[in-house]
């Protein structure tokens, strides 16, 4: 993938969610939300302050995390559903 984001963006692919609930039964595609956590796919560089210095990026390519219901962009790349957010729409890092 050619992609790389800019500034304080970050490229996520959503973690599909289960097809079952803890008790078995199956959830059809209709009543499924979409997931809120995602892994990292690509970061920007970060953002700058005012005086130009350079912000590094809390979260790094494959780290698993955690964002809110209606953040980032949903984009396809190359046939792939992403979702592009800055990283302040991100509530976390899973470990």
């Amino acid at each position: 993938m050619a992609f790389k984001p800019l500034h304080d963006r970050v490229l996520v692919r959503r973690v599909e969610s289960d097809d079952t609930t803890k008790g078995g039964l199956i959830i059809p595609e209709t009543a499924k939300e979409k997931p809120q956590e995602g892994e990292v796919i690509a970061t920007g560089e970060g953002a700058r302050k005012d005086s130009g210095e350079l912000i590094a990026m809390a979260v790094k390519e494959g780290d698993k995390i955690l964002f809110g219901k209606w953040s980032g962009t949903e984009v396809t790349i190359d046939g792939e559903e992403y979702l592009i957010m800055k990283e302040s729409d991100i509530l976390g890092v899973m470990s």
